[in-house]
């Protein structure tokens, strides 16, 4: 064998592992092969199953509707109009630069007033029209559907965050508008995000003090002073020497994010880092 590639077992002279012959009457080879071929036969039928409600109900873009060729996509149309976020961004805030002037760029607003959290990554830019309609769809219009490939987005987006982290902490609503919308949209992002990427989504290290008003309309400080104090770690044992990953769908000035990480900060994190599929990247 050449020593100068890895072995594997195209290798002529490595021999490839063989599954047991049911033939020798081995108990343990009999199960095998019975395993293996109810796993073929569910393969089957659960594709079948699928061919026959994409003819109920076609594929259609996540954001406007239109056919495609299967579920959890975008139509051409919207993914043109849907600005990614890439580098060249700032590494602390994550929103884009018109221009690459080199490695590690910290934005203006970054170095006058640093966040609280240490990274913050995002899938797009949500004031594109793709971006803001998944995001209204996933909050308002009751489409769960979409926090799958949202989730996904995130994820690899997301991806130097989520490397070495320990958990996801989805920003949490209060129980009263929890009780009016009757999910949480961050939640069900983070779950999305942990089944992609491996990392445990924990929605119950952070909690909310009280309700506070809606963040559209007011400005940077006001939403600072809007969210001040709000968030806690309801069991700082569990928070303490972790590495941990804020969830949420949008994020605007990254106020929340700062109230939350510094609550979980306050509890003893060793880092916190945030994640959301849209960055407002205009007046703010």
């Amino acid at each position: 064998m050449d020593a100068s590639r890895p072995a594997s077992f195209s290798d002529p002279e490595i021999p490839a592992p063989q599954p047991p012959d049911a033939s020798s009457g081995g108990f343990f080879a009999r199960i095998f092969v019975r395993s293996t071929e109810r796993s073929k036969v569910r393969s089957i039928f659960s594709y079948a199953a699928q061919q026959v409600l994409d003819l109920v109900y076609p594929p259609s873009c996540c954001a406007c509707n239109a056919a495609v060729q299967q579920n959890g996509f975008l139509c051409p149309s919207c993914w043109t109009r849907l600005t990614l976020i890439e580098r060249p961004f700032c590494e602390r805030s994550g929103t884009p630069f018109a221009q690459d002037l080199g490695p590690d760029l910290i934005s203006p607003q970054a170095l006058a007033d640093p966040p609280v959290w240490g990274r913050a990554r995002a899938v797009a830019v949500y004031e594109d029209g793709p971006a803001r309609r998944l995001v209204h769809a996933l909050k308002y219009g009751d489409r769960l559907d979409l926090a799958g490939p949202i989730g996904l987005w995130m994820a690899r987006a997301g991806a130097e965050l989520l490397t070495d982290a320990d958990a996801l902490a989805p920003i949490p609503l209060h129980r009263g508008r929890l009780f009016q919308r009757r999910f949480n949209q961050a939640a069900a992002l983070a779950h999305a995000v942990s089944a992609a990427s491996g990392v445990a989504c924990e929605p119950l290290l952070l909690a909310r003090r009280r309700a506070t008003p809606p963040q559209v309309g007011l400005s940077r400080a006001q939403r600072a002073q809007n969210v001040q104090g709000v968030f806690h770690a309801p069991e700082p044992a569990r928070v303490h020497g972790r590495r941990i990953v804020l969830i949420d769908d949008v994020m605007t000035s990254g106020a929340t994010c700062n109230a939350a990480a510094r609550a979980l900060l306050r509890a003893g994190a060793a880092r916190v880092d945030a994640l959301a599929f849209g960055r407002v990247v205009s007046g703010f």
